[in-house]
Formats: C-alpha cells, sequence, structure tokens
C-alpha cells in the first residue's frame, strides 16, 4: 500500500498504531517518536491511524442553503 505523507509529516501509520496500543505514558512515547506529547494525545485519541482526507468543495450561496435546509 502506497501512502501519501505531507513533508512535514512526523509519524506514519505505523508509529501511530505503537502509539495507539502502548500503555506507555505520553512523554515516554513522544521521546521514543521524537514527537510532542500533544501529538502523541491527537493520535492515542483517534480511532483510526490514517488523517481523514480534506474536501476540496467550493459552494454556491444557493448550494449552502440547500445544504443547511437538508440537514
Amino acid at each position: 500500500m502506497l501512502i501519501s505523507l505531507h513533508t512535514q509529516a512526523t509519524t506514519t501509520p505505523k508509529f501511530r498504531v505503537g502509539i495507539q496500543v502502548s500503555t506507555d505514558p505520553a512523554w515516554v512515547l513522544a521521546e521514543r517518536y521524537r514527537i510532542s506529547e500533544q501529538t502523541v494525545w491527537k493520535w492515542g485519541r483517534r480511532d483510526d491511524v490514517h488523517t481523514p482526507p480534506k474536501l476540496q468543495t467550493t459552494l454556491t450561496p444557493a448550494q449552502e442553503i440547500a445544504a443547511v435546509v437538508l440537514q
């Protein structure tokens, strides 16, 4: 499987799984993977190890109103 990481990505899916299954404190994982504790907490809370896709969508004002009304 080919993954596409942006140029400043500090973790990979393999690291993220390691964070999620570990029982070590956040500071230990941060030192182990050379990332911040905030990044450890972020990936520890997520259900998935892949970043969600970003939708690049621009709606017209009429489409935006229709989307809000249909919610």
